[in-house]
């Protein structure tokens, strides 16, 4: 019978790119479909930046997959950074809805947790220039609309549209926008104030109640 030779996957660190991660749910199940969890997956992500010392330039939650742009981290590498993420995620939420069912969530583990709600690998993009960045912040952004999950991205708050199109601040410490801050570990500049790739949002999409914020 013949087998084939599987290659190893290739990660490419330490040059200065930027990162386009996915990291999907385990058999692609929506296990992301609520408010509350996406709330929770953004609080680790900003718990995990913080240890590892790393830029979030971009995100989007979906319900069965998520999209971020980052950085290379101070300490460790991105690898190390997504095996984290993706235990400390799985942690909470499996032990929660466990909790739920059961009440012998002192038998669950965190490897067992980790298998079953992601799945095993991520892809990793290297982006090595501004266009490149640009287009992948365009792509995560409108994801939510293509999907059919809201008709203007300004109102899917589990992605980081509103932070360049309005200014404001979410849940993940997004500073290096702010002047003087500058971007970590990266050579690649910001995209052009006059073709930023982000849009302004829509007067009638951020009336008041028109979309969650974050103050």
């Amino acid at each position: 019978m013949l087998q084939l030779k599987r290659h190893p996957l290739q990660r490419y660190y330490g040059r200065g790119d930027l990162h386009f991660i996915t990291t999907s749910c385990y058999r692609r199940k929506a296990f992301l479909e609520t408010a509350r969890t996406r709330d929770i997956f953004l609080s680790v992500l900003e718990q995990v930046r913080r240890r590892y010392r790393f830029d979030v330039i971009g995100f989007v939650v979906m319900p069965e997959h998520v999209h971020l742009l980052l950085g290379e981290p101070e300490k460790a590498d991105l690898s190390v950074v997504m095996q984290v993420l993706k235990q400390r995620v799985a942690r909470r939420l499996l032990h929660r809805q466990r909790k739920k069912n059961s009440r012998q969530s002192e038998l669950w583990s965190v490897s067992p947790a980790d298998e079953r709600f992601w799945q095993r690998r991520f892809y990793d993009f290297n982006v090595f220039s501004a266009r490149k960045m640009t287009e992948k912040l365009r792509y995560m952004h409108r994801n939510p609309v293509k999907r059919g999950l809201v008709s203007a991205p300004e109102l899917w708050r589990w992605s980081s549209y509103r932070s360049y199109a309005l200014g404001e601040r979410g849940p993940v410490n997004m500073d290096w926008m702010v002047s003087p801050y500058k971007m970590k570990r990266t050579s690649i500049g910001l995209p052009d104030e006059d073709n930023p790739g982000f849009g302004q949002a829509h007067p009638s999409k951020t009336a008041k109640g028109a979309a969650p914020t974050f103050v």
